[in-house]
């Protein structure tokens, strides 16, 4: 049942179960491809990302997990890694020198002018305050910064998958009920996720909300869309600990099938490989 997850995070970053711990819970809910994604240094500290320092012990962590369960699972080392600016990003050297699986590229943070950084993927409260501080209460102003962000981020390009696309429209919404609906909104991410698609760059399926609130990222609505301009996407849960490596998988899994996907990408002997779903 596609069994298979490459979004975790892990204490080498702000997970909360070791990346052996994570292996083991895969294992024993028989999963048959599982990836390591921890949240990439960045140039300043952040309560959420890895320390640069680390990132060998990281790399060597994984490739001891290949090795030690490579008779019962497929395991694999990825990233998940900001797109701050032009110099700061998936494409950079830094992070395209570092052996690894696979990279997804993701935006947390905007920054607002030279040396002053947002952290947007955050609780509403912050969120709130951060419209009303630094866009004058004009949430439809933020968005739009954080689309031409997300836009820049997938021409610059350097990764497989596009971490939880359109993550930032429920806060939006929240602030300013119905935002995400705006015609101007909608042919944006149309745009976005065509662009996406062009560059034969992978669609996260993020189901880490799904139980919680009913969300997915993208949102719901648009995996019809997606469909038909050929997305493929991954099916990840953006686990943060080893009780959540399952968490909505197969809820997304039945969606992606109610809106025309027979198939999800998945990765086997070191590649990408499309796989049928099977809901049986």
């Amino acid at each position: 049942m596609n069994l298979t997850n490459y979004h975790s995070h892990s204490t080498f970053c702000d997970g909360r179960s070791s990346m052996e711990e994570m292996v083991q819970a895969a294992i024993a809910q028989g999963f048959v491809s599982y990836g390591f994604s921890s949240h990439a240094p960045l140039p300043f500290h952040t309560r959420w990302n890895m320390d640069s320092s680390n990132m060998n012990a990281y790399v060597a962590e994984a490739k001891r997990l290949k090795d030690k369960y490579s008779d019962q699972i497929e395991l694999y080392c990825g990233l998940e890694i900001d797109f701050l600016d032009d110099n700061y990003n998936s494409a950079s050297e830094i992070f395209q020198s570092i052996n690894l699986d696979y990279r997804i590229g993701s935006l947390h943070t905007i920054v607002i002018e030279p040396g002053y950084i947002l952290e947007i993927d955050c609780k509403y409260e912050r969120f709130k305050e951060i419209v009303d501080e630094y866009f004058n209460g004009d949430a439809e102003a933020i968005l739009r910064v954080y689309v031409e962000r997300l836009m820049r981020m997938v021409e610059i390009g350097g990764f497989d998958i596009v971490g939880h696309a359109d993550k930032m429209h429920y806060l939006a919404d929240m602030y300013c009920k119905g935002l995400s609906s705006k015609k101007w909104y909608v042919e944006a991410m149309k745009e976005y996720f065509s662009l996406i698609v062009s560059k034969g760059i992978m669609i996260e399926m993020n189901t880490k909300k799904y139980v919680e609130t009913g969300l997915f990222f993208p949102d719901a609505s648009w995996y019809k869309f997606l469909n038909s301009i050929g997305a493929k996407i991954v099916v990840n849960s953006d686990s943060h600990s080893c009780d959540k490596i399952n968490s909505g998988r197969i809820d997304g899994l039945r969606h992606l099938v109610s809106c025309g996907y027979k198939s999800v990408m998945e990765m086997h002997d070191g590649q990408w490989t499309e796989v049928a779903i099977d809901l049986s």
